[in-house]
């Protein structure tokens, strides 16, 4: 009898808030809002910008080298372009998937031991096509407005490998495939005839990328290379 006490009062209570938010809609001016919200599903384009590192991991061989002094990853500029799909689950979840193109630049930078040695950099300059699946949680409305948090995962393929490999011999290699959890915030902004959502993400590569080449200093110095990415994505959606 106490449970179905408290499952009553909780259900009330859902109902109540329930009906209150409905009427509420109207109340605080979420006008466009309610017309996108009777579509299941709704497509559209993505404009980003995007910022590409590398966290660099060193082997055992970097302490026994003479020749390196130093190794890091410089971030690099690049920009996304990409078509949305989303699917709407309930009223607070969609399910997303985001084809995209993305071009990325990300350099390996060198100290040598010698003093009077300026660094060598290693610019790896990529061209991804990529596969994000998100799942997306979304706030209460209010004013054509609301708040959102998504995660999940991505497939990426460089399609510039090859072409970079056949370049030179002595040039660092990273594996075109690589898979990453991806974790953002943002806001829908709707109008009459589309939302415009603008979005902050970070990329966190789950595999080691690099291709072990024990016959190149630089190459053998590092045990691993994860990559790592921060974007800026404006969504337009209808």
């Amino acid at each position: 009898m106490k449970k179905l006490i408290q499952f009553t009062l909780l259900a009330l209570i859902l109902v109540c808030g329930t009906t209150q938010t409905a009427e509420a809609q109207y109340a605080k001016g979420n006008y466009n809002f309610l017309d996108f919200q009777q579509k299941p599903y709704y497509f559209g384009i993505t404009l980003g910008y995007n910022k590409a590192n590398f966290k660099i991991s060193r082997s055992d061989m970097f302490i026994g080298n003479d020749s390196i002094n130093v190794v890091n990853a410089v971030s690099g500029p690049g920009f996304n372009l990409g078509i949305v799909t989303n699917l709407k689950i309930g009223d607070y979840f969609d399910l997303r998937f985001l084809p995209t193109l993305s071009f990325a630049g990300r350099t390996l930078s060198y100290t040598p031991t010698r003093f009077d040695a300026n660094p060598v950099n290693r610019n790896i300059e990529s061209v991804f096509v990529e596969m994000p699946f998100h799942a997306r949680y979304k706030s209460e409305p209010f004013n054509d407005m609301r708040l959102f948090v998504i995660g999940g995962v991505k497939y990426s393929f460089d399609v510039a490998s090859d072409a970079r490999s056949r370049q030179k011999d002595d040039l660092v290699k990273v594996a075109p495939t690589d898979f990453a959890f991806e974790a953002g915030m943002g806001a829908q902004f709707f109008f009459p005839y589309f939302i415009f959502s603008p979005e902050l993400k970070f990329s966190y590569g789950l595999g080691n990328t690099l291709i072990f080449d024990e016959s190149l200093d630089e190459s053998s110095i590092i045990d691993k290379i994860i990559s790592r990415a921060f974007t800026i994505s404006f969504h337009f959606e209808g």
